[in-house]
């Protein structure tokens, strides 16, 4: 028998000795890469932590101790040893394990995050609740160095010294965010790791640290030891600077080194942070050639890392975005582009590789994305600001205050705006209608296809004011693209087809859901119109009023929520030009939603064709009655 196969919680690894701690990393770290092969997921991240989750669970007490992941996308060992073995295989299913930490998932997820730059925050209330009624828990914040890099980061930092006396930061340096890290501090955190003359010394200073575990002496004499180093070889730690003791970098694959360095921690009386050197994609080969392309991957060949070939079809909308916007920036100059350490996701590389020059990764740090782009408009500059939906959530702020307020031609991309599945309710990037669709000044546009998508982003770039373009993830319908780039008229919807007793519009991507359900009741005798409703604000009211004059019913179906979204402002135009029948409002309901195939969750939700039809059925049934 294996070893991991006798850990059910972290007490079962208490009594392991150091060798048996090295294995197990061993066996956890095979397990995971053949679970993930089968589920696909975030696989390079965590095999780079395989080590020091072990340890961690082998020196602290969770769940009394708490151990804090910022994002939490790297927890796959940590799920496996506390107990989730046995469903592993189910991760990332409807009904199964998240992929990301989820406090009602498990006692031991001390907070539930998917976006990066939450941890230490998180941890450093949770120590002061802890010191406010006298605990004696360790509160552990392990955070990535692209994390520690976003301005959330540094709020915490500059406010734990001040708040509490103890707390344990464990930095995970592997270099990378998704692509490479960017700007001074990941240069900085890179100075600290190659010092060749501290690391040298340190190695020595080490050994004292696996000492230290012995006796008091011990202990003091490695922290004089360890400080004597960093004065020699590292001037001005940036750490210390806000309060913390710095100790590392630490070799995060030295089980020896990571227990003994965690139990110092325990015993220290200060703020304190282990910089613990670790590698993306550690001990599977192609992950480690490739990181940026194994930090979320499906189902793979275990023996050569190959995945099933893919199907040929449409391109991705992230992909015919990316051309587009090439395209329209050979012609304008004025173009830039802007990414929030995405540059892959969002369809920038290309872009990057075109005009390096023009092309800026802000990291993880959106609120800065957003207001660098309102500074470049104004002096001429046609910033393009290509982030995820859910994480431009953090940036709201900065879209109204920064952007929309000043009315600056700012252009924003919306990459997998509604629900994208797997990466489950962090990820969904539902609530943006509903969150700017008030903005005064703001326009926004979603696509039926991704011709209308480059047709949407040549009208932004000629508008002069501040847009909102959102769009899926994955492929288009594979129609043709463009030539030439068409000028739409703002405000004015498309009707696709004509009908006079119920009007459906779907909303970019569900408009081919409008058609279905449009064929659904003309089988049944129901005359129904299918309108593309192009833009989200300004709201074509026009069209709604002609409607008005013979339709009985409207329906409008969009991937986002349902409350305060897309049907809602069709609701209050609609009662702006005097129409008071029933607004059939389809889309995803007030609750947050779960992970799993977009496919599965559809049905789930009633976002199909039948469902659809049949609630229309049964509103045209509610009006006979009255």
């Amino acid at each position: 028998m294996s070893i991991l196969d006798t850990i059910d919680s972290p007490d079962d690894l208490k009594g392991l000795s150091l060798d048996q701690l090295e294995q197990l990393s061993a066996e956890v770290r095979t397990f995971i890469i053949e679970s993930v092969s089968e589920t696909g997921g975030h696989l390079g991240t965590n095999l780079g932590v395989v080590e020091l989750t072990v340890a961690m669970l082998h020196v602290f007490d969770p769940p009394a101790d708490k151990i804090v992941w910022d994002t939490t996308h790297q927890t796959y060992a940590h799920k496996i040893l506390t107990g989730r073995r046995d469903r592993f295989h189910t991760l990332r299913e409807l009904g199964g394990l998240c992929g990301f930490q989820t406090r009602n998932e498990s006692p031991y997820d001390a907070f539930g995050a998917g976006h990066a730059g939450t941890g230490l925050s998180a941890a450093l209330g949770m120590a002061t609740a802890r010191d406010q009624r006298n605990g004696n828990e360790h509160v552990v914040a392990v955070v990535g160095d692209a994390a520690i890099g976003c301005g959330i980061s540094f709020e915490a930092l500059n406010n734990i010294s001040t708040t509490t006396n103890r707390m344990i930061v464990i930095l995970n340096d592997n270099e990378m965010s998704i692509a490479e890290n960017v700007g001074s501090f990941s240069r900085y955190l890179g100075r600290l790791l190659a010092n060749p003359h501290y690391n040298r010394l340190k190695s020595g200073v080490e050994s004292a640290a696996k000492k230290a575990l012995r006796s008091e002496w011990y202990r003091t004499l490695y922290h004089r030891m360890e400080e004597a180093v960093k004065g020699m070889f590292l001037h001005s730690v940036v750490f210390e600077e806000f309060g913390l003791r710095y100790v590392g970098p630490i070799n995060g694959y030295d089980i020896d080194s990571l227990v003994a360095v965690l139990n110092v921690a325990k015993e220290y009386d200060k703020p304190i942070l282990l910089h613990i050197s670790t590698r993306k994609g550690k001990g599977y080969k192609p992950a480690e050639e490739a990181p940026e392309k194994w930090h979320s991957t499906t189902g793979f060949e275990v023996s050569t890392g190959a995945s099933p070939p893919s199907r040929p079809g449409a391109p991705k909308y992230q992909d015919v975005f990316g051309d587009c916007v090439i395209r329209l920036a050979e012609k304008d100059h004025r173009i830039v582009t802007i990414t929030a350490g995405m540059p892959s996701g969002t369809g920038l590389s290309r872009f990057a590789k075109a005009f390096p020059s023009r092309f800026f990764d802000v990291g993880i740090s959106e609120e800065h994305g957003v207001i660098f782009a309102a500074g470049l408009a104004c002096d001429g500059v046609l910033p393009v600001v290509a982030i995820y939906s859910t994480f431009l959530q953090r940036a709201t702020d900065c879209v109204i205050h920064d952007v929309c307020l000043q009315d600056l031609p700012v252009i924003f991309c919306l990459d997998r705006a509604g629900v994208v599945g797997d990466d489950g309710p962090t990820h969904h990037g539902v609530f943006d209608i509903a969150l700017f669709r008030a903005v005064p000044g703001l326009t926004m546009m979603q696509p039926k296809d991704e011709a209308e998508l480059c047709h949407m982003l040549y009208s932004a770039c000629i508008l002069g004011k501040p847009v909102m373009i959102r769009y899926p993830r994955g492929h288009g319908l594979g129609v043709p693209i463009p030539e030439e780039y068409e000028a739409l008229p703002i405000g004015k919807a498309e009707v696709s087809k004509q009908g006079q007793e119920v009007q459906i519009w779907g909303l970019g991507d569900m408009h081919a859901l409008a058609e279905q359900v449009a064929v659904r009741l003309e089988s049944d005798g129901v005359d129904a119109g299918v309108v593309n409703p192009r833009f989200i604000r300004p709201i074509d009211k026009e069209l709604l009023q002609q409607q008005a004059l013979s339709a009985r019913l409207f329906v409008t179906i969009e991937n986002g929520v349902a409350v305060g979204g897309f049907g809602s402002a069709v609701q209050e135009a609609l009662s702006d030009v005097g129409f008071f029948g029933p607004v059939l409002r389809c889309g995803w309901p007030d609750e947050f939603v779960p992970h799993g195939s977009p496919d599965l969750l559809a049905d789930r939700y009633g976002l199909k064709a039948d469902p659809i039809a049949a609630r229309v059925h049964e509103g045209l049934a509610s009006l006979v009655m009255r």
